[in-house]
């Protein structure tokens, strides 16, 4: 397994995320066990894009997952992820993570403050993209990534982090 983490600070984010992309390919090759993927994808994600220009002057504050409870489907909890303490639980419909839950569709919110009912677990945070992640027709949880910056994230990334969500959810098993 190669991993790399040394992004070039000037790649321009479309190349940046086929690296990330093959980055992710390589952490979760012969491992199936969806914490270990999770954990290791985001620090890999948080790592990296905290790596570009971009996002140096106002960087990624916090990349990583959260999981339909097992026990209640409205309700999304904690995972694996990188940044400061994060908020426990999620109800599916609320927030940035749970309207995408709900909706089964990627959230890119330019300006984190204008969103309606937006929870509010670090106060530096700005913007943010929440990709669904989707296993047979059902959502099993999100991928969040915050940032600093106001629209610190464009179409560039959904189609990028959408790409990787994948990745991780073909070569996970998926029990809890």
């Amino acid at each position: 397994m190669h991993i790399s983490n040394g992004y070039a600070p000037l790649t321009p984010k479309n190349e940046f995320y086929d690296e990330l992309l093959e980055e992710t390919q390589a952490i979760v090759e012969g491992q199936t066990n969806w914490v270990t993927n999770l954990a290791n994808a985001s620090a890999v994600i948080y790592h990296g894009l905290r790596s570009l220009r971009h996002f140096q002057e106002k960087p990624i504050n916090w990349a990583g997952f959260y999981i339909i409870d097992k026990n209640d489907s409205n309700k999304l909890i904690l995972g694996p992820f990188q940044g400061k303490v994060a908020c426990t639980e999620i109800a599916v419909g609320k927030g940035v993570c749970g309207t995408a839950a709900q909706l089964m569709q990627t959230q890119v919110i330019k300006d984190v403050h204008a969103f309606p009912g937006h929870i509010a677990c670090d106060s530096a945070s700005n913007s943010e993209i929440v990709v669904p992640m989707i296993l047979d027709g059902r959502v099993i949880g999100v991928l969040d990534i915050d940032c600093e910056k106001l629209e610190g994230f464009n179409e560039d990334d959904r189609i990028g982090l959408e790409a990787i969500v994948k990745v991780l959810i073909k070569s996970s098993e998926w029990t809890q």
